[in-house]
């Protein structure tokens, strides 16, 4: 007998249906005549109820035997259910325990726990309703991500995850090596000789595949990267993940105007997606962790984004009737609370900044006619700031070759073989997967929207 998931149950299930049914009980009640299961298959947020009666073989045994935590096939009828909040349940006939669970030491019961005790478990947290909801978005998210490039045409390319260049100019870099840590050959200065190491030179584990991905465009024209990216900042904040997934479309014959407008209709289709897809799951979010999590997402998908320039955001917030903590002038990399003062409380909708000043955005990014400013963008949404920043890049090699510097001209040649030989213009932008999940969701940390996060000194699960 085909075993349907708890979702489909839910979805096309018919009273005196016969089903089986697989998963992690989440909790047990007993009565005097019969007891009640609550199983979970991690296919939705609702457990599915599952009546337990005398007439089953063994049954005070299996009662004993049963208990939270405990993995079960369950085979019964499907029954209209009197109780509130659900339509069906399932009668149990037949009880198969596969693994069973010690109710004195198995860490989740049925009560909140805090999501800093949870991380703890990292083996276990899954099973909760919080991680089950934010993992079931996070996918939905990544379908509707791979959706939107591809019905554009777009191809998926998968960039290199070892790099022996340092794409953000930060220096926050984690090396791969293959010598011998004990006894590592060195040079005649005494300094690590990386000549002998694997790749015949250093090596890193990328901070962003846009280079090669521009590499890509400038062939295919429309390519997007979706993987795993690294940095060594020795941060312990809300926001930072030595380890976190990025998107980075980069596009050919695409100025900063149509890179802003490939953007906000991005992030409108991904909102869109996860309000029709996952209901549930938002409403979760919404009663438990933040009360605006669907205001957030319709308001994201309803509206047009506001649109001006960095020279306009420092006027709006030299105007503010609040005082920063960081100082507002011209030339300033704007900072959070900047960036939520003017999406969360001035436009109140989600906002794209433009033409920074050159001195505080990348080498790649192309200079402006004002000869101060570069072709950059940032989109910032309320309660977390920047979620997507991007660029038109420079595509004319004797500018870029004043703006980069001498010895990433050396390791770069590549990059600028691609302005010599059919350069064209061309655009792109990043996204930061866990921060969408996590404004998304509104839950606080982002430790909590990934599987398994690194961070300084922890990387345990």
């Amino acid at each position: 007998m085909e075993t349907p998931r708890i979702v489909d149950i839910f979805k096309q299930g018919q009273p005196h249906q016969e089903v089986v049914v697989q998963g992690w009980i989440r909790t047990k009640r007993e009565l005097k005549d019969f007891a009640f299961l609550e199983v979970n298959d991690g296919s939705c947020l609702a457990n599915l109820q599952v009546i337990l009666a005398p007439e089953l073989p063994d049954y005070p045994e299996l009662l004993k035997q049963l208990n939270i935590g405990s993995s079960v096939q369950i085979t019964g009828k499907l029954v209209e259910s009197p109780g509130k909040g659900q339509k069906i349940e399932l009668k149990a006939q037949e009880v198969r325990i596969y693994g069973n669970s010690n109710p004195e030491t198995y860490p989740l019961q049925k009560k909140r726990h805090s999501f800093e005790f949870l991380r703890t478990i990292g083996h276990l947290r899954s099973r909760t309703n919080s991680i089950g909801a934010v993992m079931r978005i996070r996918n939905t998210c990544g379908q509707a991500i791979h959706e939107f490039f591809q019905s554009r045409g777009f191809i998926w390319v998968h960039t290199p995850i070892i790099t022996a260049n340092d794409c953000e100019g930060a220096g926050e870099l984690f090396t791969v090596t293959s010598l011998d840590l004990n006894n590592p050959p060195k040079t005649a200065a005494q300094e690590l000789d990386y000549s002998q190491d694997f790749f015949g030179r250093r090596a890193y584990l990328t901070v962003s595949g846009q280079l090669e991905a521009e590499v890509m465009a400038s062939a295919f024209s429309r390519v997007y990267t979706f993987g795993p990216t690294f940095r060594a900042e020795n941060s312990n904040t809300s926001r930072h993940l030595a380890e976190f997934w990025m998107v980075e479309p980069e596009m050919a014959f695409c100025d900063l105007q149509g890179n802003q407008d490939l953007a906000e209709a991005f992030l409108k289709q991904i909102f869109k997606t996860v309000l029709e897809k996952c209901p549930e799951d938002l409403e979760f979010f919404n009663q438990r962790i933040d009360n605006s999590v669907i205001a957030t997402a319709e308001n994201i998908v309803n509206n047009e984004f506001a649109r001006i320039t960095y020279t306009e955001a420092i006027a709006l917030l030299e105007k503010a009737d609040r005082k920063f903590e960081y100082p507002v002038e011209w030339g300033i990399d704007l900072q959070s609370e900047h960036e939520r003062y003017l999406a969360e409380e001035l436009f109140k909708k989600p906002l794209i900044v433009r033409d920074y000043p050159a001195g505080i955005k990348a080498f790649y990014m192309r200079l402006n006619d004002d000869q101060k400013t570069v072709a950059a963008m940032d989109i910032l949404v309320p309660k977390i700031g920047e979620i997507i920043g991007g660029s038109q890049r420079e595509e004319r090699l004797d500018v870029l070759e004043t703006r980069i510097t001498p010895e990433a001209r050396t390791e770069l040649w590549w990059y600028l073989d691609l302005r010599r030989y059919g350069t064209v213009p061309h655009s792109g932008f990043g996204l930061g997967f866990e921060r969408l999940v996590q404004f998304m969701t509104g839950m606080g940390n982002i430790r909590d929207v990934i599987p398994f996060p690194r961070t300084p000194m922890s990387a345990e699960f």
